[in-house]
């Protein structure tokens, strides 16, 4: 078994043995499903060409932008990336959304509504799951107080089922 190696975001320098490798890009699931999934929440999935920046991008390099009703992504853009970003993009009222320009939100109660809906709508895309994706997320470093994407979307996570349920949003 070969290690993995992962170009450090900040220097470009390669590490070995970084898990963030092992998350699922877009390149390998291909953008049909992804962008059926976006407009049925009346967002369009824009690709971006390899190598060149995403426009909208809050952390740059290779993760999703948004930009209105827009997701942008690239091939080697992280899937939880794109499931998140857009995730932002749905728990927003519709008014709100043509405002959007790289950060959607402050609020820790649509921060957590997002994290969950992205887990939620992985189950929508074939090969993907909650399953993976909460190892996806874990594995790229999100930090929950219960130590793992799964305990707090098990265990901690009624603030955002509620705040999903009661805008009828899939929970």
């Amino acid at each position: 078994m070969h290690p993995q190696i992962h170009a450090s975001p900040s220097t470009g320098q390669l590490i070995e043995g970084d898990p963030a490798n092992t998350v699922l890009r877009l390149g390998q699931l291909g953008f049909d499903a992804p962008a059926a999934l976006l407009a049925s929440f009346g967002l369009t999935l824009e690709r971006v060409a390899d190598g060149t920046p995403i426009p909208g991008s809050f952390w740059g390099d290779e993760e999703a932008g948004i930009i209105g009703t827009t997701v942008y992504a690239r091939d080697d853009t992280p899937v939880h990336s794109l499931l998140h970003e857009a995730g932002h993009l749905i728990v927003l009222p519709p008014e709100r959304r043509p405002d959007v320009h790289t950060d959607a939100t402050d609020s820790i109660e649509e921060e957590d509504a997002t994290c969950y809906l992205q887990i939620v709508l992985a189950d929508r895309l074939p090969g993907v799951g909650r399953e993976r994706l909460m190892a996806d997320m874990d594995a790229w470093g999100y930090s929950f107080r219960l130590g793992s994407t799964r305990a707090w979307f098990e265990h901690d996570a009624g603030n955002a089922r509620d705040f999903l349920a009661e805008r009828g949003l899939p929970c």
